[in-house]
């Protein structure tokens, strides 16, 4: 197997836990540990670690730097529970290093500056010192500024682990000196896995033949790969139970709670969402479109965010193949600063499914596209004299409501332009397209 879970719990600098021996035969443990399961489940060797397969592949520069003992300073980005701590712990006792752990959310200058200070007495005694910062993107440029020198110099290996992407959040000059390596959220396979072996290590407290068949499989799904929360609710629901009766699939329901909504308005999941959104969207895909509308809400998504990539996509993926679309759109955001939530949720869904299954066009974004790239290279001419403004147009002005169907062969189009086309509708324009046909026949450019 190869990665992990488990990405809080603090210990003592220098020191890493190892997983509680095996308990007796009925496997159920016979103490009740103060730390979480998912700590004491924790693995301390590659062979234990579960997920991460392609990150850890034979021949890949991390398994080739835990693998040799020589570290290299590192980003751990990835999901919650996905096995940051569980890496960086690995990285440490595979070189031999102490290990100092902190959290950016609690740490300042001031503790930064004290492990660098034990990482400078260390050296003097030839140790080596691991510096494990979690959640690194809440430190600011000042304080992440304040760990440059001793990574330049190699007092320290830093190993930061965030759940944000680094190149928004990390300083470029730090970024320059690490390595990011991007975690992926762990399979149900693996999470099943994990389970399976906290309940035969005894340290989940429940004997494997009192759980009753798929609620590994339920907790596993319900979590979403993360290893920890998974681990956790496991050892409450065998608490729950006790020795007496089974571990049911409404014990671990009543466990989990609430499913834990991984999404953060402030941070990359608010725009991977949207995206995710607008792509299932122009896909055609109503109950995609709902998927991810849903899961914005549930995050406490701004409703003006939402209604703002609406209206962009009523012309931009719709355009006049349904003009109601762009109609339908504003009025949302209407609704939306009328209504706000949790009443506003309604006239969000309504649109959601009126644009998911409105005909698609790109041909407004293709034409402006195409108008504004000719304008870069070509530059903007000066229109022809007969349609500049009052004293300054030369010419007669070919009036095209003179003229039968209002359309006159007059060029619009400034000197070098002229017979330029940018706007090419399809079938899905069919309308617009037959329209165009007939004044460009009308004004002798068919």
């Amino acid at each position: 197997m190869d990665s992990l879970f488990g990405d809080e719990a603090l210990s003592a600098p220098g020191s890493a836990p190892r997983p509680a021996p095996a308990a007796a035969a009925a496997g159920v443990s016979s103490h009740a540990p103060a730390t979480p399961l998912s700590t004491r489940m924790r693995p301390t060797t590659l062979d234990d670690f579960v997920g991460q397969r392609e990150l850890l592949r034979d021949g890949s520069a991390l398994r080739g730097a835990i693998e040799s003992g020589r570290p290299h300073s590192m980003i751990l980005h990835g999901p919650p529970g996905t096995g940051k701590t569980t890496l960086a712990r690995i990285v440490a006792a595979a070189s031999g290093s102490a290990f100092e752990q902190e959290s950016a959310v609690e740490a300042g200058r001031a503790e930064v500056r004290a492990v660098i200070e034990r990482a400078r007495e260390r050296r003097k005694m030839g140790m080596s010192t691991i510096f494990f910062l979690d959640e690194i993107h809440r430190f600011n440029k000042a304080q992440q500024d304040a760990l440059l020198p001793a990574v330049e110099d190699g007092l320290l290996t830093l190993i930061g682990a965030t759940t944000e992407n680094p190149f928004y959040e990390v300083n470029s000059a730090l970024l320059s000196r690490t390595r990011v390596y991007e975690l992926q959220a762990l399979s149900a396979e693996d999470v099943v896995a994990l389970l399976e072996r906290a309940v035969g290590s005894g340290e989940a407290g429940v004997d494997p033949e009192r759980i009753d068949p798929g609620v590994l499989d339920y907790a596993a799904q319900w979590t979403e790969g993360d290893a920890r929360a998974a681990l956790n609710a496991l050892e409450l629901a065998a608490a729950a139970v006790g020795s007496d009766r089974r571990l049911d699939t409404a014990t671990m329901a009543d466990a989990l709670q609430r499913r834990t909504i991984n999404y953060d308005r402030q941070a990359d999941n608010h725009y991977d969402t949207i995206s995710a959104w607008i792509k299932a969207t122009r896909g055609s895909d109503p109950d995609a479109s709902l998927y991810y509308l849903a899961t914005m809400l549930e995050g406490g998504e701004e409703p003006r965010f939402i209604v703002r990539r609406m209206v962009i996509l009523a012309s931009e993926d719709i355009g006049n193949a349904d003009p109601q679309a762009l109609s339908v759109a504003t009025a949302t955001a209407a609704a939306v600063e009328q209504l706000g939530m949790p009443e506003a949720q309604f006239a969000l869904t309504q649109c959601a499914i009126y644009l998911s299954l409105a005909p698609k066009s790109d041909a407004a974004k293709r034409a402006i596209g195409a108008a504004r790239g000719y304008i870069r290279e070509h530059g903007a001419q000066a229109p022809p004299p007969y349609l500049r403004s009052g004293s300054r147009a030369e010419g007669n002005y070919d009036y095209p409501h003179a003229h039968p169907g209002h359309v006159s062969p007059q060029e619009w189009l400034p000197g070098d332009a002229a017979g330029a086309r940018f706007y090419a509708p399809d079938d899905a324009e069919a309308v617009q397209r037959d329209r165009l046909e007939a004044i460009r026949r009308a004004r002798g450019r068919g």
